[in-house]
């Protein structure tokens, strides 16, 4: 089959569910898992019955955002199913995530244990001068046919040719409102639903 493209995906909210294994980060640090507060809440902090740390104890959890961390992140439901649809469709995958570069082959090797076919991950700056998205370099540069990410701010100032797909999930605290969803070009429920549509055109 002749290959119809790249489509770049983002990792945490849409490969991979980071706010689980937040909970779990929470537990090593602390020693108690917390209990769920709202599971429809966007951010981990408003998603676990946690505090909002400063000084030493964010420094303790902080720490434990490490190498075993990066390697053992659940996959967001249906996404493994998702991406195989879109490799037997044609597409090629890679990972475009915010992340520090150090813990690049640990999402590599994290995504390959859970059997998706993603073979390179580019790691980016979380934050960008000027308030454009700290992806837009590598996506100009790999010139996929469609980027996937739940932060609507990573939209921004992505080329128009690169369809630019919104995952809309957890509407609790979402930053996914207002007048920047003209930067989404479509919005999907999670990856699965976006595969599904795009294997039927």
């Amino acid at each position: 089959m002749s290959k119809k493209g790249i489509i770049a995906l983002d990792a945490d909210g849409v490969l991979l569910d980071y706010g689980l294994a937040y909970a779990g980060a929470w537990q090593k640090a602390f020693g108690q898992l917390p209990r769920e507060r709202d599971p429809l809440a966007y951010w981990p902090i408003d998603r676990w019955e946690v505090e909002r740390l400063a000084d030493e104890r964010l420094d303790i959890l902080r720490r434990c955002f490490d190498e075993e961390f990066w390697c053992g992140i659940p996959p967001v439901p249906g996404a493994v199913e998702a991406c195989h649809l879109l490799t037997a469709a044609g597409f090629e995958l890679v990972c475009v995530t915010a992340l520090p570069e150090e813990f690049r082959s640990a999402r590599e090797r994290n995504l390959r244990a859970h059997g998706f076919p993603i073979d390179m991950v580019h790691a980016t700056d979380n934050i960008a001068p000027g308030g454009h998205s700290p992806k837009a370099e590598t996506l100009h540069r790999l010139r996929p046919v469609a980027f996937v990410d739940d932060y609507l701010p990573y939209f921004i100032g992505i080329d128009s040719s690169i369809h630019r797909a919104l995952i809309m999930r957890a509407a609790t605290g979402s930053p996914n409102v207002g007048d920047a969803l003209r930067f989404a070009d479509s919005q999907h429920a999670d990856l699965l639903a976006f595969a599904k549509s795009w294997t039927r055109q």
